[in-house]
Protein backbone atom coordinates (compact mmCIF):
# COMPACT_ATOMS: atom_id res chain seq x y z
CA UNK A 1 0.00 0.00 0.00
CA UNK A 2 1.32 3.46 -0.76
CA UNK A 3 0.03 6.30 0.54
CA UNK A 4 0.95 10.00 -0.71
CA UNK A 5 -0.28 13.58 0.27
CA UNK A 6 -0.74 16.44 -2.04
CA UNK A 7 -0.70 20.26 -0.74
CA UNK A 8 -3.31 21.59 -2.71
CA UNK A 9 -3.53 25.10 -0.75
CA UNK A 10 -2.98 26.20 3.14
CA UNK A 11 1.08 25.49 2.60
CA UNK A 12 3.10 28.68 3.35
CA UNK A 13 -0.46 30.78 3.49
CA UNK A 14 -3.40 31.08 5.99
CA UNK A 15 -6.20 30.20 3.32
CA UNK A 16 -7.36 27.72 0.69
CA UNK A 17 -6.52 24.46 3.24
CA UNK A 18 -6.81 21.88 1.28
CA UNK A 19 -4.93 18.40 1.64
CA UNK A 20 -5.49 15.41 -1.10
CA UNK A 21 -4.87 11.82 0.53
CA UNK A 22 -3.99 9.45 -1.87
CA UNK A 23 -3.75 5.84 -0.81
CA UNK A 24 -3.53 3.60 -3.52
CA UNK A 25 -6.63 3.83 -5.45
CA UNK A 26 -8.30 6.06 -2.20
CA UNK A 27 -8.59 9.71 -2.90
CA UNK A 28 -9.55 11.45 0.37
CA UNK A 29 -9.89 15.30 0.89
CA UNK A 30 -9.13 17.08 4.01
CA UNK A 31 -10.96 20.22 4.06
CA UNK A 32 -11.89 21.99 1.28
CA UNK A 33 -11.20 25.80 1.43
CA UNK A 34 -11.45 28.80 -0.92
CA UNK A 35 -8.20 31.42 -1.44
CA UNK A 36 -8.90 34.28 0.10
CA UNK A 37 -7.16 37.64 -0.01
CA UNK A 38 -4.51 38.80 -3.00
CA UNK A 39 -5.38 38.04 -5.79
CA UNK A 40 -2.89 35.89 -7.33
CA UNK A 41 -4.47 33.33 -4.28
CA UNK A 42 -8.12 34.22 -5.47
CA UNK A 43 -7.51 33.04 -8.80
CA UNK A 44 -6.37 29.61 -7.85
CA UNK A 45 -10.10 29.39 -7.11
CA UNK A 46 -10.50 29.45 -10.70
CA UNK A 47 -8.02 27.03 -11.41
CA UNK A 48 -8.95 22.96 -11.91
CA UNK A 49 -7.50 20.45 -9.05
CA UNK A 50 -4.94 18.29 -9.92
CA UNK A 51 -7.75 15.54 -9.38
CA UNK A 52 -10.60 14.95 -10.58
CA UNK A 53 -13.75 16.01 -8.18
CA UNK A 54 -16.00 12.61 -9.38
CA UNK A 55 -12.72 10.78 -8.26
CA UNK A 56 -12.79 11.71 -4.43
CA UNK A 57 -14.57 9.40 -2.24
CA UNK A 58 -14.71 11.43 0.94
CA UNK A 59 -14.23 14.74 1.83
CA UNK A 60 -13.32 15.56 6.13
CA UNK A 61 -13.85 18.89 6.88
CA UNK A 62 -12.07 20.39 10.17
CA UNK A 63 -14.46 23.47 10.78
CA UNK A 64 -17.00 26.06 9.02
CA UNK A 65 -14.65 28.96 8.34
CA UNK A 66 -14.68 29.92 4.46
CA UNK A 67 -11.04 29.16 4.16
CA UNK A 68 -11.63 25.08 5.29
CA UNK A 69 -15.01 24.52 3.62
CA UNK A 70 -15.56 26.83 0.93
CA UNK A 71 -14.33 25.24 -2.09
CA UNK A 72 -17.21 22.57 -1.65
CA UNK A 73 -20.06 24.04 -3.54
CA UNK A 74 -17.73 24.41 -6.54
CA UNK A 75 -16.56 20.52 -5.75
CA UNK A 76 -19.60 19.61 -6.29
CA UNK A 77 -20.11 21.74 -9.52
CA UNK A 78 -17.29 19.74 -10.91
CA UNK A 79 -18.92 16.23 -10.26
CA UNK A 80 -18.24 15.44 -6.40
CA UNK A 81 -20.95 12.85 -5.19
CA UNK A 82 -19.00 11.34 -2.29
CA UNK A 83 -19.55 11.66 0.98
CA UNK A 84 -18.47 15.28 3.40
CA UNK A 85 -17.56 14.14 6.86
CA UNK A 86 -17.97 16.85 9.67
CA UNK A 87 -19.20 17.23 13.44
CA UNK A 88 -22.77 18.11 14.20
CA UNK A 89 -22.32 21.69 14.38
CA UNK A 90 -19.86 22.72 11.49
CA UNK A 91 -22.81 20.70 9.21
CA UNK A 92 -24.88 23.65 10.70
CA UNK A 93 -22.54 26.26 10.28
CA UNK A 94 -21.61 25.55 6.72
CA UNK A 95 -25.43 25.80 5.74
CA UNK A 96 -25.08 29.43 7.03
CA UNK A 97 -21.89 30.28 5.53
CA UNK A 98 -21.73 28.83 2.14
CA UNK A 99 -24.67 29.91 1.25
CA UNK A 100 -23.67 33.38 2.24
CA UNK A 101 -20.62 32.76 0.29
CA UNK A 102 -22.64 31.77 -2.80
CA UNK A 103 -24.56 35.17 -2.30
CA UNK A 104 -21.54 37.12 -2.40
CA UNK A 105 -19.86 35.25 -5.50
CA UNK A 106 -23.38 35.71 -7.11
CA UNK A 107 -23.61 39.39 -6.00
CA UNK A 108 -19.42 40.28 -7.13
CA UNK A 109 -20.33 38.87 -10.63
CA UNK A 110 -23.19 40.94 -11.45
CA UNK A 111 -21.51 44.07 -9.81
CA UNK A 112 -18.44 43.61 -12.48
CA UNK A 113 -20.82 42.69 -15.00
CA UNK A 114 -22.70 46.22 -14.72
CA UNK A 115 -19.43 48.00 -13.94
CA UNK A 116 -17.60 46.56 -17.05
CA UNK A 117 -14.14 45.31 -14.89
CA UNK A 118 -14.16 41.60 -15.66
CA UNK A 119 -11.79 40.19 -19.28
CA UNK A 120 -15.24 38.18 -19.82
CA UNK A 121 -18.67 39.65 -21.45
CA UNK A 122 -20.33 37.88 -19.01
CA UNK A 123 -18.49 37.22 -15.53
CA UNK A 124 -19.81 33.97 -13.86
CA UNK A 125 -19.39 33.03 -10.26
CA UNK A 126 -17.60 30.86 -9.07
CA UNK A 127 -20.15 28.97 -7.74
CA UNK A 128 -23.81 29.82 -6.81
CA UNK A 129 -26.26 29.29 -4.19
CA UNK A 130 -27.65 26.48 -5.80
CA UNK A 131 -24.53 24.77 -6.25
CA UNK A 132 -24.42 25.66 -2.01
CA UNK A 133 -27.54 23.72 -1.49
CA UNK A 134 -26.24 20.74 -3.45
CA UNK A 135 -23.81 20.31 -0.83
CA UNK A 136 -25.51 20.21 2.08
CA UNK A 137 -27.81 16.12 0.93
CA UNK A 138 -24.19 15.15 0.86
CA UNK A 139 -22.78 15.69 4.43
CA UNK A 140 -23.30 12.98 7.26
CA UNK A 141 -22.19 14.66 10.41
CA UNK A 142 -21.29 12.91 13.74
CA UNK A 143 -20.62 13.50 17.02
CA UNK A 144 -16.97 14.05 18.75
CA UNK A 145 -14.76 10.86 19.05
CA UNK A 146 -17.30 9.03 16.94
CA UNK A 147 -15.31 6.52 14.68
CA UNK A 148 -16.35 7.24 10.71
CA UNK A 149 -15.16 4.49 8.91
CA UNK A 150 -13.91 6.65 5.71
CA UNK A 151 -13.34 2.96 3.43
CA UNK A 152 -12.20 -0.73 4.38
CA UNK A 153 -9.28 -0.08 5.93
CA UNK A 154 -9.44 4.04 6.59
CA UNK A 155 -11.49 5.40 9.66
CA UNK A 156 -11.45 9.12 11.63
CA UNK A 157 -12.25 10.54 14.29
CA UNK A 158 -13.20 14.43 15.32
CA UNK A 159 -11.55 16.07 18.36
CA UNK A 160 -12.30 18.99 19.89
CA UNK A 161 -10.17 21.65 18.74
CA UNK A 162 -11.57 24.84 20.69
CA UNK A 163 -10.97 27.05 17.64
CA UNK A 164 -14.58 27.70 16.80
CA UNK A 165 -18.09 26.40 16.93
CA UNK A 166 -17.76 22.75 15.72
CA UNK A 167 -13.82 23.12 14.91
CA UNK A 168 -12.19 20.18 15.02
CA UNK A 169 -8.51 18.25 15.03
CA UNK A 170 -9.16 14.89 12.59
CA UNK A 171 -7.17 11.80 13.42
CA UNK A 172 -7.06 9.31 10.67
CA UNK A 173 -6.46 5.48 11.11
CA UNK A 174 -4.98 3.59 8.32
CA UNK A 175 -4.73 -0.67 9.19
CA UNK A 176 -3.07 -2.97 7.09
CA UNK A 177 -2.45 -6.38 8.24
CA UNK A 178 0.82 -6.39 9.67
CA UNK A 179 0.56 -2.31 10.78
CA UNK A 180 -1.63 0.77 12.04
CA UNK A 181 -0.09 4.00 11.16
CA UNK A 182 -1.67 7.28 12.45
CA UNK A 183 -2.05 11.05 10.36
CA UNK A 184 -3.23 13.80 12.15
CA UNK A 185 -4.73 17.17 11.24
CA UNK A 186 -4.60 19.85 13.46
CA UNK A 187 -7.19 21.89 11.85
CA UNK A 188 -7.43 25.27 13.31
CA UNK A 189 -6.23 25.74 17.06
CA UNK A 190 -8.17 27.16 19.40
CA UNK A 191 -6.71 29.00 23.24
CA UNK A 192 -5.83 27.73 26.52
CA UNK A 193 -7.80 30.20 27.90
CA UNK A 194 -10.30 31.37 25.58
CA UNK A 195 -13.24 32.56 27.52
CA UNK A 196 -16.25 31.21 25.02
CA UNK A 197 -14.07 27.79 24.08
CA UNK A 198 -13.09 24.95 25.64
CA UNK A 199 -9.12 24.30 24.92
CA UNK A 200 -8.09 21.79 22.10
CA UNK A 201 -8.39 18.10 23.59
CA UNK A 202 -4.79 16.46 23.56
CA UNK A 203 -3.43 14.09 20.93
CA UNK A 204 -0.39 12.17 22.33
CA UNK A 205 0.53 9.85 19.22
CA UNK A 206 0.81 10.68 14.98
CA UNK A 207 3.43 9.19 12.64
CA UNK A 208 2.11 11.86 10.29
CA UNK A 209 0.87 15.32 11.97
CA UNK A 210 -0.12 18.22 9.80
CA UNK A 211 -0.31 21.54 12.33
CA UNK A 212 -0.94 25.31 11.33
CA UNK A 213 0.83 28.18 12.47
CA UNK A 214 -1.19 31.28 11.54
CA UNK A 215 0.36 32.24 14.57
CA UNK A 216 3.33 30.49 14.49
CA UNK A 217 6.04 33.22 15.15
CA UNK A 218 4.62 35.73 17.31
CA UNK A 219 2.29 35.88 20.79
CA UNK A 220 -0.72 37.04 21.20
CA UNK A 221 -1.47 37.59 24.63
CA UNK A 222 -4.90 37.39 26.01
CA UNK A 223 -4.43 38.68 29.93
CA UNK A 224 -5.25 42.82 29.39
CA UNK A 225 -8.54 42.04 26.86
CA UNK A 226 -11.13 42.95 30.20
CA UNK A 227 -9.11 45.77 31.86
CA UNK A 228 -8.10 47.30 28.11
CA UNK A 229 -12.20 47.00 27.05
CA UNK A 230 -13.03 48.42 30.58
CA UNK A 231 -10.83 51.47 29.95
CA UNK A 232 -12.00 52.13 26.31
CA UNK A 233 -16.23 51.62 27.19
CA UNK A 234 -15.63 53.70 30.47
CA UNK A 235 -14.03 56.87 28.14
CA UNK A 236 -16.59 56.52 25.22
CA UNK A 237 -19.44 56.45 27.85
CA UNK A 238 -18.34 59.60 29.45
CA UNK A 239 -18.66 61.36 26.00
CA UNK A 240 -22.25 59.67 25.41
CA UNK A 241 -20.74 57.79 22.12
CA UNK A 242 -22.10 55.48 20.12
CA UNK A 243 -19.51 52.47 19.93
CA UNK A 244 -19.16 50.66 16.39
CA UNK A 245 -17.44 47.80 16.24
CA UNK A 246 -16.81 45.77 13.13
CA UNK A 247 -16.66 42.07 13.89
CA UNK A 248 -16.48 38.94 12.27
CA UNK A 249 -20.17 37.65 12.31
CA UNK A 250 -18.74 33.73 13.63
CA UNK A 251 -16.96 33.35 16.75
CA UNK A 252 -15.64 37.43 17.07
CA UNK A 253 -19.55 38.73 17.54
CA UNK A 254 -20.38 36.14 20.43
CA UNK A 255 -17.09 36.67 22.10
CA UNK A 256 -17.28 40.51 22.17
CA UNK A 257 -21.02 39.59 23.36
CA UNK A 258 -19.70 37.66 26.37
CA UNK A 259 -17.43 40.19 27.59
CA UNK A 260 -19.57 43.82 26.99
CA UNK A 261 -22.18 41.18 28.76
CA UNK A 262 -19.91 40.79 31.66
CA UNK A 263 -18.38 43.92 31.96
CA UNK A 264 -21.89 45.35 33.06
CA UNK A 265 -22.83 42.63 35.27
CA UNK A 266 -19.85 43.10 37.45
CA UNK A 267 -20.59 47.07 36.83
CA UNK A 268 -17.51 47.50 35.61
CA UNK A 269 -18.94 49.53 33.12
CA UNK A 270 -22.54 51.17 32.91
CA UNK A 271 -25.32 49.25 31.66
CA UNK A 272 -25.85 49.95 27.65
CA UNK A 273 -27.79 48.24 24.93
CA UNK A 274 -25.57 46.13 22.70
CA UNK A 275 -26.93 45.59 19.02
CA UNK A 276 -25.92 43.21 17.14
CA UNK A 277 -26.39 44.24 13.24
CA UNK A 278 -25.43 41.38 11.19
CA UNK A 279 -28.08 38.59 9.74
CA UNK A 280 -25.13 35.95 9.63
CA UNK A 281 -24.00 36.92 13.16
CA UNK A 282 -27.61 36.36 14.40
CA UNK A 283 -28.15 32.87 13.02
CA UNK A 284 -24.36 31.41 14.09
CA UNK A 285 -25.64 33.03 17.71
CA UNK A 286 -28.48 30.94 17.26
CA UNK A 287 -26.45 27.62 17.47
CA UNK A 288 -24.81 28.42 20.31
CA UNK A 289 -27.65 27.55 22.07
CA UNK A 290 -28.39 24.61 20.26
CA UNK A 291 -24.65 23.04 20.76
CA UNK A 292 -24.04 24.11 23.93
CA UNK A 293 -21.67 21.06 24.89
CA UNK A 294 -19.19 22.84 22.85
CA UNK A 295 -18.55 25.93 24.95
CA UNK A 296 -18.62 27.75 28.11
CA UNK A 297 -21.85 29.87 28.02
CA UNK A 298 -24.56 28.59 30.20
CA UNK A 299 -27.90 27.59 28.45
CA UNK A 300 -30.70 26.25 30.40
CA UNK A 301 -34.10 25.26 28.94
CA UNK A 302 -37.01 27.81 30.30
CA UNK A 303 -40.78 27.31 29.34
CA UNK A 304 -39.64 24.93 26.31
CA UNK A 305 -37.10 27.36 24.79
CA UNK A 306 -32.90 27.64 25.29
CA UNK A 307 -31.81 30.44 26.83
CA UNK A 308 -28.56 32.16 27.58
CA UNK A 309 -26.93 35.42 27.94
CA UNK A 310 -27.50 36.18 24.75
CA UNK A 311 -31.58 36.27 25.90
CA UNK A 312 -30.53 39.37 27.89
CA UNK A 313 -32.50 42.38 27.79
CA UNK A 314 -29.49 44.18 26.91
CA UNK A 315 -28.78 42.46 23.79
CA UNK A 316 -31.19 42.98 20.50
CA UNK A 317 -30.48 41.41 17.45
CA UNK A 318 -31.60 43.68 14.50
CA UNK A 319 -32.92 41.09 12.09
CA UNK A 320 -34.97 43.57 9.97
CA UNK A 321 -33.61 46.52 7.61
CA UNK A 322 -35.88 48.92 9.57
CA UNK A 323 -33.69 47.81 12.98
CA UNK A 324 -30.78 48.28 11.06
CA UNK A 325 -31.72 51.99 9.96
CA UNK A 326 -33.19 53.09 13.23
CA UNK A 327 -29.65 52.51 14.66
CA UNK A 328 -28.51 55.68 12.28
CA UNK A 329 -30.33 57.79 14.79
CA UNK A 330 -29.62 56.11 18.01
CA UNK A 331 -28.22 58.15 20.70
CA UNK A 332 -25.19 57.11 23.10
CA UNK A 333 -23.91 55.36 24.99
CA UNK A 334 -24.57 52.09 23.43
CA UNK A 335 -22.59 49.74 21.03
CA UNK A 336 -23.45 48.78 17.59
CA UNK A 337 -21.75 45.25 16.33
CA UNK A 338 -21.54 44.66 12.64
CA UNK A 339 -19.90 42.59 10.01
CA UNK A 340 -17.56 42.89 8.24
CA UNK A 341 -15.04 42.62 10.90
CA UNK A 342 -12.37 43.87 8.13
CA UNK A 343 -14.83 46.82 6.94
CA UNK A 344 -14.72 45.70 3.74
CA UNK A 345 -18.24 45.23 3.18
CA UNK A 346 -21.66 44.65 5.35
CA UNK A 347 -23.85 46.25 7.09
CA UNK A 348 -21.28 47.69 9.27
CA UNK A 349 -20.53 50.23 6.19
CA UNK A 350 -23.86 52.42 6.71
CA UNK A 351 -22.53 52.76 10.46
CA UNK A 352 -19.42 54.09 9.68
CA UNK A 353 -20.62 56.19 7.13
CA UNK A 354 -22.79 57.43 9.54
CA UNK A 355 -20.64 57.64 12.57
CA UNK A 356 -17.01 57.81 11.38
CA UNK A 357 -17.59 61.74 10.85
CA UNK A 358 -19.06 62.39 14.83
CA UNK A 359 -16.14 63.57 17.60
CA UNK A 360 -18.38 61.69 20.13
CA UNK A 361 -18.48 58.63 18.90
CA UNK A 362 -15.97 55.68 18.37
CA UNK A 363 -14.95 52.90 16.39
CA UNK A 364 -13.53 49.82 18.23
CA UNK A 365 -11.65 47.57 16.14
CA UNK A 366 -11.67 44.03 17.90
CA UNK A 367 -9.47 41.95 15.25
CA UNK A 368 -6.57 41.70 12.59
CA UNK A 369 -7.12 44.48 9.63
CA UNK A 370 -5.30 43.66 6.72
CA UNK A 371 -2.98 45.60 4.49
CA UNK A 372 -4.97 47.66 2.39
CA UNK A 373 -8.45 47.16 4.12
CA UNK A 374 -10.65 49.83 4.59
CA UNK A 375 -10.46 49.04 8.73
CA UNK A 376 -6.45 48.92 8.44
CA UNK A 377 -6.86 52.55 6.48
CA UNK A 378 -9.29 53.84 9.26
CA UNK A 379 -6.45 52.14 11.80
CA UNK A 380 -3.48 54.24 10.54
CA UNK A 381 -4.93 57.40 11.01
CA UNK A 382 -6.21 58.50 7.53
CA UNK A 383 -8.10 61.57 7.31
CA UNK A 384 -10.67 60.63 5.10
CA UNK A 385 -11.90 56.98 3.61
CA UNK A 386 -14.31 56.19 0.77
CA UNK A 387 -17.78 54.68 1.70
CA UNK A 388 -20.50 54.04 -1.04
CA UNK A 389 -18.44 56.54 -3.13
CA UNK A 390 -17.77 59.45 -1.11
CA UNK A 391 -14.85 60.18 0.80
CA UNK A 392 -15.78 60.40 5.03
CA UNK A 393 -14.14 61.86 7.23
CA UNK A 394 -12.48 60.42 10.02
CA UNK A 395 -13.37 62.89 13.19
CA UNK A 396 -14.67 59.96 15.89
CA UNK A 397 -12.17 57.92 17.95
CA UNK A 398 -10.55 55.43 16.55
CA UNK A 399 -9.41 52.06 19.27
CA UNK A 400 -8.00 48.85 18.67
CA UNK A 401 -8.76 45.93 21.37
CA UNK A 402 -5.70 42.86 20.93
CA UNK A 403 -5.61 39.47 21.76
CA UNK A 404 -9.28 38.60 20.58
CA UNK A 405 -8.16 35.90 17.84
CA UNK A 406 -9.61 32.48 18.11
CA UNK A 407 -6.43 30.93 16.82
CA UNK A 408 -3.65 29.87 18.95
CA UNK A 409 -0.17 31.93 19.70
CA UNK A 410 3.05 30.19 19.51
CA UNK A 411 3.25 29.76 22.97
CA UNK A 412 0.14 27.45 22.84
CA UNK A 413 1.31 25.69 19.79
CA UNK A 414 4.17 24.87 21.16
CA UNK A 415 1.69 23.99 24.37
CA UNK A 416 -0.61 21.48 22.46
CA UNK A 417 2.58 19.99 20.75
CA UNK A 418 4.23 19.38 24.12
CA UNK A 419 1.34 16.49 24.41
CA UNK A 420 2.87 14.15 21.88
CA UNK A 421 4.61 11.46 24.15
CA UNK A 422 6.71 10.36 21.18
CA UNK A 423 7.57 12.90 18.38
CA UNK A 424 5.89 12.32 14.98
CA UNK A 425 8.28 10.66 12.45
CA UNK A 426 7.68 13.72 10.08
CA UNK A 427 5.06 17.51 10.53
CA UNK A 428 4.45 19.63 8.53
CA UNK A 429 4.14 23.14 9.36
CA UNK A 430 0.65 24.23 6.97
CA UNK A 431 -1.85 27.18 7.20
CA UNK A 432 0.71 29.93 7.94
CA UNK A 433 2.48 32.66 5.96
CA UNK A 434 6.04 31.44 5.23
CA UNK A 435 7.42 33.43 7.24
CA UNK A 436 5.28 32.32 10.36
CA UNK A 437 5.27 28.59 9.43
CA UNK A 438 9.24 28.20 9.16
CA UNK A 439 9.38 30.10 12.60
CA UNK A 440 7.43 27.02 14.22
CA UNK A 441 9.64 24.66 11.92
CA UNK A 442 12.71 26.14 13.95
CA UNK A 443 11.45 26.05 17.21
CA UNK A 444 10.13 22.10 16.06
CA UNK A 445 13.61 21.48 14.79
CA UNK A 446 15.47 22.64 18.01
CA UNK A 447 13.63 20.55 19.96
CA UNK A 448 15.07 17.35 17.80
CA UNK A 449 11.13 17.57 15.62
CA UNK A 450 11.42 15.94 11.95
CA UNK A 451 9.98 18.82 10.33
CA UNK A 452 8.83 19.87 6.86
CA UNK A 453 7.18 23.36 5.35
CA UNK A 454 5.54 22.07 2.10
CA UNK A 455 5.15 23.97 -0.82
CA UNK A 456 1.61 24.41 -3.33
CA UNK A 457 1.13 21.42 -4.92
CA UNK A 458 3.63 19.48 -3.44
CA UNK A 459 3.56 15.85 -3.28
CA UNK A 460 5.32 13.97 -0.48
CA UNK A 461 5.19 10.03 -0.17
CA UNK A 462 4.37 8.84 3.31
CA UNK A 463 4.02 5.40 3.39
CA UNK A 464 5.75 2.98 0.77
CA UNK A 465 5.00 -0.58 0.39
CA UNK A 466 3.04 -0.77 3.84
Amino acid sequence: MNVRIKFLGGAQSVTGSKYLLEIDSQNILIDCGLFQGQKELRLRNWQSLPVDAASLQTVLITHAHIDHSGYLPRLVKDGFRGKISCTHATEDLMKIMLKDAAKLQEEEAEFAFKRGYSRHSKPEPLFTEKDAERVFPLVESVRYQKEVKVSKNLTAKFFNAGHILGSAIVELSLKTKSTEKKIVFSGDLGRYKDELMYPPEIISSADVLLVESTYGNRLNPIDTITTDLQQIMNEACARNSVVVVPAFAVGRTQLLIYYFYQLMEKRLIPSLPVFVDSPMAIDVTELYERHSYNHKIKVERQHGQLVSIFDSKRIHFCDTREKSKALNELKGPAIIISASGMATGGRVLHHLFHRLRNENDTVLFAGYQAEGSRGRRIQEGEPAVKIFGEEVPVKCHVKTIHGLSAHADQSELLQWLANFTEKPKCTFITHGEKASAQTLAAELKGKGWNVAVPEYLETVELFDGI
